[in-house]
């Protein structure tokens, strides 16, 4: 059978933990992207940096890494990290704003699925997106350009409907009447539940 294989850390914490300037600017961008702790945002981050020294190497390289390096920039084009057209150099200008952006919480929220980026993380969570096609419930999958526009409901949902409305209108209507009414099937004094 042989050893499991070993696991790395999807994400690597900060240098500095008490930057106050670092932890202001990371939860700016918590709830402008919705998410739910840091972890998340430095598992994007530590992709961004994984394309980013793969390009600086790449570069190192001269003519030859110019050539290796169009497998880099098809795969940014691609998920969609970088516009057609860039070079190496601009592989190397990219952002952590240009990561998030391609995730599916931020993608069903920018094409009008849902109305807030809490709202489009549970329609996510609990299976309520296709991708083409197929049921996604992971809010940080990567969407790809060509699967962008299959971003779709699972099935037809009514964001409109004001559900909590109703439901607070249809208790306090019969919240007096089965106060008023008496106990069906039981007598008075009978002590047996």
């Amino acid at each position: 059978m042989g050893d499991p294989r070993r696991l790395r850390p999807k994400y690597e914490s900060p240098r500095k933990i008490w930057s106050k300037e670092r932890i202001e600017e990371e939860r700016k961008l918590l709830e402008e992207y919705g998410l739910v702790s840091m972890r998340e945002l430095w598992i994007m981050q530590k992709e961004l940096k994984r394309v980013r020294r793969e390009a600086r190497r790449l570069l190192s390289l001269g003519e030859k890494g110019k050539i290796e390096g169009r497998k880099l920039l098809d795969k940014c084009m691609r998920l969609g990290y970088a516009k057609e057209g860039v070079n190496l150099d601009g592989l190397l200008a990219l952002t952590i704003r240009d990561i998030l952006e391609r995730r599916l919480e931020t993608r069903v929220l920018k094409r009008g699925l849902a109305k807030s980026m809490k709202q489009s993380r549970q329609l996510i969570a609990h299976g309520l997106i296709t991708v083409k096609g197929r049921r996604v419930s992971a809010p940080s999958y990567i969407v790809p350009v060509s699967e962008e526009g299959t971003v779709t409901y699972y099935k037809p949902i009514n964001l409109e409907a004001p559900v909590m409305a109703q439901r607070t209108a249809e208790k306090e209507a019969t919240t007096p009447e089965a106060a008023k009414a008496p106990a069906v099937g039981r007598a008075e004094g009978d002590v047996s539940g």
